[in-house]
């Protein structure tokens, strides 16, 4: 599903990317680790497309992405979750989720809403359906009236991410997920991972959460891969162990 070749990123005379590559099929959960200034951040803005690599291409289900503006990649079905969470406070939990899907239309436009066509009532009914399903998969169905400006951090990521499912993407970019969440919300977000048919690519220092959810690793160091392959694989190995997990 993704696939990261060659891909570098300087800035100024650092390189915080250096000939990146690596691959995820689809269906898995990826993930990457690595120390601070390791490259991570650049990384998935380079694949998200909010930053064009010096060097190198990403390439989504066969498509050449490099080029193409983070608005079209997320049309094509790559989303995101970012480090601080980025919620719309004035709207509800249940609004947050349906602005993701706002972009497809209303089903007949002015027309449609004036006289209330049977295409946009069956749009809004299956909008409701899916905001109803992704926030009952997210463990937020009791909070869909409240403001997202009054919910804890925790609750905020999690209001994001189920904007993030709300379209069904086909490539999902988490990262650091579980940052502010409680123990009992960490255990629901490896849960909703589990069950996501999709591909998952996600940033976290959580070595517990990512062990058990990702089926496998990239490990960065100064911004080059220095392993990839299964949680043990990488757990094992000498280099990983001396650069990053002790």
């Amino acid at each position: 599903m993704l696939r990261v070749m060659d891909v570098s990123v300087a800035f100024g005379g650092v390189r915080a990317l250096d000939g990146v590559s690596f691959e995820v099929p689809e269906g898995q959960v990826c993930g990457v680790i690595g120390p601070n200034g390791a490259g991570k951040t650049t990384l998935f803005d380079v694949v998200s497309g909010l930053r064009r690599p010096g060097a190198g291409r990403i390439s989504v289900a066969g498509a050449d992405l490099t080029g193409t503006s983070a608005v079209r990649r997320a049309r094509l079905g790559v989303r995101r979750t970012f480090q601080r969470t980025q919620v719309f406070g004035r709207l509800t939990v249940a609004e947050n989720v349906l602005a993701a899907l706002d972009w497809h239309g209303g089903g007949g436009g002015l027309a449609a809403d004036l006289v209330g066509w049977p295409a946009r009532r069956r749009l809004e009914r299956e909008r409701g359906e899916r905001v109803a399903e992704v926030l009952e998969l997210c463990g937020l169905s009791g909070l869909r009236d409240v403001h997202a400006a009054a919910l804890p951090v925790g609750r905020r990521r999690l209001v994001e991410l189920a904007r993030a499912l709300a379209d069904r993407p086909r490539l999902l970019l988490l990262d650091e997920p579980t940052s502010g969440l409680d123990a009992e919300q960490t255990a629901r977000l490896r849960e909703v991972v589990a069950a996501l048919d999709t591909t998952v690519l996600l940033v976290e220092h959580d070595m517990g959460f990512v062990m058990r959810a990702c089926d496998r690793l990239v490990v960065l160091d100064l911004g080059r891969v220095i392993a990839s392959g299964t949680p043990d694989e990488v757990r094992g190995d000498p280099v990983v162990r001396a650069a990053y997990l002790g």
